[in-house]
């Protein structure tokens, strides 16, 4: 029987009608792929992407040099140095991240107090030296006035799981 049935397939090339059939009922429904440069998928409220300062509303930076980021750091990839103002409060004169040594684990924005560092969105960020991936406190500034409207919303949809 095993012979009988073995010829009728191969003569009647059930293999290959079966794996057509598969081909055309795929080909009606919409592609999967997208066409990457141009067209991006959807990101997780979650992911960690590049970091970011972000600043309260009125313009002034969220960080007030508690150093838990720098502590918890596993990596020991941040720097951060702090200094009084005239108000009697603390303010970051120096936050550096070292980006060739961060390993986006996401320690020091659980860590954050006021929500000052983030990753954000951006997982685009290549760099032709290392210097270009020592990023001062500028730099994270720029990044948080750039995204965030997105932050804001991140950060919001993941309220619900802190």
């Amino acid at each position: 029987m095993g012979f009988i049935d073995r010829t009728a397939r191969s003569f009647l090339l059930l293999e290959m009608l079966q794996g057509m059939a598969l081909s055309f009922k795929y080909m009606f429904k919409p592609r999967v792929t997208i066409n990457y440069p141009m067209e991006k998928g959807p990101l997780s409220p979650r992911f960690r992407g590049e970091h970011a300062l972000r600043r309260y509303p009125n313009g002034e930076e969220r960080c007030i040099a508690c150093k838990l980021c720098e502590a918890i750091c596993p990596a020991l990839a941040i720097t951060i140095e702090a200094e009084p103002r005239e108000d009697n409060s603390r303010r970051t004169s120096r936050y550096d991240i070292d980006m060739t040594k961060c390993i986006y684990c996401g320690l020091c924005q659980e860590a954050c107090p006021v929500d000052a560092i983030v990753e954000g969105p951006n997982f685009e960020f290549s760099a032709e030296t290392r210097e270009e991936l020592l990023y001062n406190k500028d730099k994270l500034l720029a990044n948080g006035d750039r995204w965030e409207p997105e932050l804001a919303a991140r950060i919001e949809l993941d309220a619900p799981y802190r």
